[in-house]
């Protein structure tokens, strides 16, 4: 997947602009709160329909007006031309359009634009709580499989039902609560054995990866840990029903599923070093990438957001020397160093592109 043009107008503190990126390394540098990072953004926005950040559309309309708008070109690898285009307003919402043609869910544009972003906020996946590795885990899979994304969401609904009636105390009705148990379990397992499988693909790739950036003689391990993983849901759900009915909601499902990450054997989010942990996420990302490029026969876009300040010149060294390769397509590399950022890509050979972002302006600039 190529992106050959991308334009914005009133995205977060950009007015106006447009960069035309090349097919290889695409870099984007400016001072801290310039705008170098909504430039990135707009690209994960194109792709997942929402921002990479904490940020609802309406806080990514530029300050004082009432709408954004977004547009990228794009060209797959098999030579065919896309053009995805999303805009919000404060008064009508928002809409995606592909080739044209408005989406009725957002939900079925998932995966058309594969992404892969590493940025700073990565680092909430080893010190926050499963949420953080959930919400990570079903956006990633939702790129690879739409039946998984349909599934997840109705797991969801069906989940709020049962909870919904859970507080119900003595009023509950048993026989209501066997239905939502049979349609939850059934949802439940659907999401279990794919969770299972990809995070099982991925381990082997993270060991991998991590081998290569670190340099680094510790065993890493991805898991995937479940409810699901000793019984059937179903079974669970009977076992802990009383325990549901005293506290009001779920205790047990797929909603409290955890993926494990661990260096020598032990959590990496105590034992692993800040390094450690830095080099585990990017192998992370980059066997996600892998996996999606594998799964949907594309190269996904590659984001790299703030990386030159979180690794030292021999990790970031090593990074380069494996996404130079053609099995990583288009890459957008943002940093606040502009000096730093084109001496170590020069000193590893690599051709690529400059913008400088200085107050929400964006300039090409020559190298």
């Amino acid at each position: 997947m190529r992106l050959g043009k991308l334009s914005l107008i009133n995205f977060k503190n950009i007015t106006e602009g447009e960069i035309l990126p090349c097919e290889g390394i695409n870099c984007i540098v400016g001072s801290n709160g310039a705008g170098k990072t909504n430039v990135v953004d707009a690209i994960h926005y194109l792709s997942m329909s929402k921002s990479s950040l904490s940020m609802t559309d309406g806080q990514s309309v530029r300050h004082g007006e009432e709408f954004f708008m977004l547009s990228g070109d794009y060209t797959t690898d098999t030579g065919r031309a896309q053009v995805v285009t999303c805009a919000f307003s404060k008064g009508k919402g928002k809409t995606l359009k592909f080739c044209g043609k408005e989406y009725e869910r957002l939900a079925d544009h998932i995966g058309v634009v594969p992404v892969v972003m590493v940025s700073p906020a990565d680092g909430a996946l080893v010190s926050d709580s499963a949420d953080e590795r959930r919400r990570w885990l079903n956006a990633f899979i939702s790129q690879l499989d739409h039946a998984y994304l349909d599934n997840t969401m109705r797991y969801n609904r069906v989940l709020a039902e049962r909870n919904t009636l859970l507080k119900q105390g003595e009023y509950l009705i048993p026989e209501l609560l066997d239905v939502l148990d049979e349609r939850l379990a059934d949802l439940g397992e659907k999401v279990a054995e794919v969770r299972r499988e990809v995070v099982g693909r991925l381990a082997p790739l993270v060991e991998k990866y991590y081998s290569f950036i670190a340099d680094d003689h510790e065993p890493v391990q991805l898991t995937y840990r479940s409810d699901l993983n000793e019984r059937p849901f179903l079974e669970v759900l009977q076992s802990v029903r009383q325990k549901d009915v005293v506290c009001g909601f779920t205790n047990s499902g797929i909603h409290r599923d955890d993926v494990v990450m661990k260096i020598g054997g032990y959590p990496l989010r105590k034992y692993g070093s800040q390094g450690q942990q830095k080099s585990f996420l990017l192998a992370l990302k980059l066997a996600q990438y892998t996996l999606l490029r594998e799964r949907l026969d594309e190269r996904p876009l590659l984001l790299l957001d703030d990386l030159f300040d979180k690794l030292d010149e021999r990790r970031l060294s090593r990074l380069m020397e494996l996404t130079a390769g053609g099995d990583f397509g288009q890459i957008f590399i943002t940093d606040c160093n502009r000096e730093r950022l084109i001496s170590v890509l020069k000193n590893n050979d690599l051709e690529f592109r400059l913008w400088d972002v200085v107050d929400g302006e964006i300039c090409q600039t020559e190298v």
